[in-house]
């Protein structure tokens, strides 16, 4: 269990840490609706997702995602991938709380420095490493193949 705090640890210190970013507060924090390429965005304050994105690259592209505050996901909201993109390389480092919605569809890997809430029937695609909590309800987390 140490070793396992530590490396998700030293992931969302990582991720935290990477420079130089495609795009700094993208929508100002409303990504809803775009189709994102691979690349590192940031934001100083929160993110919400209330309308389907997509996430669209090849198979070995890589996007981080870099958030001071909480990322939200709306209900039913799905976050797409297309182009061959993977699951396996989309990071999520989140400073506050994630909250996916009922019957979200989620891609990635979240990093969040405190809590990450899965509503009732919500789907992630990745894994979620929470530094204090993760809660499902009624969700499931699917892990991407390697």
């Amino acid at each position: 269990m140490t070793t396992a705090v530590s490396d998700m640890q030293t992931a969302y210190t990582d991720a935290a840490g990477r420079t130089l970013p495609t795009a700094t507060e993208l929508g100002a924090g409303n990504i809803g609706g775009m189709t994102l390429a691979p690349g590192l965005y940031k934001w100083g304050t929160g993110v919400t997702i209330p309308t389907d994105v997509t996430l669209s690259g090849g198979a070995n592209d890589v996007w981080i995602f870099q958030i001071a505050q909480t990322l939200t996901v709306s209900n039913g909201v799905h976050v797409n991938l297309s182009g061959g993109a993977q699951a396996k390389n989309i990071f999520w480092q989140v400073a506050g709380q994630t909250t996916l919605g009922t019957t979200s569809v989620f891609n990635g890997n979240i990093l969040c420095q405190t809590a990450i809430v899965l509503n009732t029937g919500a789907t992630l695609n990745g894994r979620a490493l929470a530094q204090t909590a993760v809660t499902l309800d009624a969700s499931a987390v699917v892990k991407p193949a390697p």
